[in-house]
């Protein structure tokens, strides 16, 4: 006879293994906190530096314009400029109005305040989609997860300061779809029939909102929508999946809605002249062929952007610790199949992808991989939620095999780690440009405001430009806009173009 081992199928556990078997268990389980605490200073050392840095933020590019808007016609005069003359965005101009009216500083608090946000829902959504799943992770894993997505999110893209810095284009690009992305988490804590109520009534504001604040944001959202209509139909029948079908239902109708407001706007219509678009030349032959090529480009530079794999690191240290809470679950197909929902998740990039480059192309022919990386972001979130989640997925069946956790788990440790040090380079660099800009701005802005006091109507201005942002006569003198909204700025006819810097330092 051969002796069994203690707890098999033949010979069940023996009250003496019981203690053994549990401390086991434990023994990994209590530090963890201590790791994914460690781990989380890095990301959030990294996010509280790119708040400082903030305070470097200057009014640039189209903020020229905005600024004196709102300084003399107020929210409803930046809404009738968004709908009736530039781009329909409703929502958007409530939005700039939030931030605007605090004038610059609100442009410099405005890092701090998108960046905490992002934090936040990518945190709840985390904590929020676990549960659902009936899963479980040790204290302090979502939040590491939603530090380090964050960080990937807004400091791995091209360009930073487009992306994180400047509020004209985070409103439409960054914070687009980090807002979309909290309109599920009423839908993924909704357990009683107040909160599926709750959760529905979320759907419609945020989708109206979503569809008046964003195009791109409002392709990935659709496109999302509807692979997460088509996943249902693999999902367990009953009330959970009637449910959520509701819910992506109602959602979809009101981004829709809001599309075709903002679509139908006299300022949207502006817009597609003043680019000579519209939905045949949009659609032709030649625009599809264009916008593939561009998003193949994109594609190369997004995936061999090394620090992108934060995010999948970051994913597999959940997947690894994560542990089931609900043996049950809710029938959802990741529990079962779990490589169906991740190639629908990528077919999802991929297409809502070339959608966004194909919109956004008309106003960028030829500045896609440089000024126009800003609209990438519309679709990057998505990207980067998702290597999160395939992440997840692969440590989540490592963990299921049993062997090389512990090897998997220090090297996904050590990549994060590493993402966050990398990113903190350029981010060092950013910041020396930025102080370099404000200083002349506030010089040239403090010169600019006394002579204005003495009675001046038309003075020189020197550009001064940081992320590839458009200043008044920028590329040498040969660039005129935006001049006659920083004269309307500091209440001039007109400025003329300067090469020398204003004169003494104010700080």
């Amino acid at each position: 006879m051969t002796a069994e081992a203690s707890g098999t199928s033949d010979t069940p556990p023996t009250t003496d293994d019981a203690p053994h078997r549990q401390h086991d268990e434990q023994a990994p389980k209590s530090r963890t906190p201590l790791l994914a605490a460690a781990l989380t200073v890095f990301p959030l050392a990294l996010l509280a530096g790119s708040f400082w840095i903030g305070r470097l933020v200057r009014p640039g590019g189209d903020d020229w314009c905005f600024l004196p808007v709102l300084r003399d016609d107020g929210v409803s005069g930046m809404i009738g400029k968004f709908y009736l003359h530039d781009n329909g965005r409703i929502a958007n101009a409530l939005m700039v109005a939030l931030y605007g009216a605090g004038g610059v500083a609100g442009q410099q608090w405005y890092a701090t305040a998108s960046g905490l946000l992002i934090l936040a829902v990518v945190w709840a959504v985390t904590a929020s989609a676990l549960r659902s799943a009936g899963r479980t992770a040790p204290r302090g894993v979502p939040l590491l997860v939603a530090a380090m997505t964050a960080v990937v999110f807004l400091f791995a893209t091209p360009n930073t300061y487009k992306t994180f810095y400047w509020p004209a284009s985070s409103v439409s690009h960054t914070v687009a779809p980090a807002l979309a992305a909290a309109a599920v988490i009423p839908l993924l804590r909704a357990r009683s029939r107040r909160g599926r109520i709750f959760a529905l009534g979320v759907a419609v504001v945020a989708g109206l909102f979503v569809g008046t604040l964003s195009e791109g944001t409002s392709i990935v959202a659709v496109v999302l929508l509807c692979t997460a209509l088509l996943l249902s139909l693999r999902s367990r029948p009953g009330p959970a999946r009637g449910y959520t079908r509701l819910w992506c239902g109602v959602a979809l109708a009101a981004v829709v809605t809001g599309m075709i407001i903002l679509y139908t706007s006299p300022g949207s219509r502006a817009r597609r002249d003043r680019f000579d678009t519209g939905a045949t030349s949009v659609f032709d032959p030649g625009s599809l062929a264009g916008a593939l090529r561009a998003f193949g480009d994109i594609l190369g530079a997004v995936l061999t952007t090394w620090t992108y794999l934060g995010a999948l690191a970051v994913g597999i240290l959940l997947g690894l610790l994560m542990r089931e809470s609900d043996p049950a679950g809710d029938g959802s197909p990741t529990r079962t199949r779990p490589l169906v929902p991740a190639l629908a998740g990528v077919a999802a990039f991929l297409v809502s992808g070339y959608l966004c480059t194909l919109i956004t192309l008309p106003a960028f022919p030829h500045s896609m991989m440089s000024y126009g990386t800003r609209t990438w972001n519309d679709y990057l979130f998505g990207y980067v939620l998702l290597l999160a989640g395939i992440g997840a997925l692969l440590g989540a069946a490592l963990r299921a095999r049993g062997r090389g956790t512990a090897a998997a788990t220090g090297t996904a440790a050590v990549l994060c780690a590493a993402v966050c040090v990398g990113l903190a380079v350029p981010l060092a660099g950013l910041a020396h440009d930025m102080d370099v800009r404000a200083r002349h701005w506030d010089r040239q802005d403090r010169l600019l405001r006394e002579e204005v006091a003495g009675g001046a109507e038309v003075l020189p201005y020197v550009p001064a430009s940081v992320g590839q942002m458009r200043d008044p006569f920028g590329n040498h003198g040969r660039s005129v806009w935006p001049a006659a909204c920083t004269a309307q700025y500091y209440h001039l006819k007109r400025i003329t173009y300067a090469t020398r810097p204003a004169p003494g330092p104010t700080r």
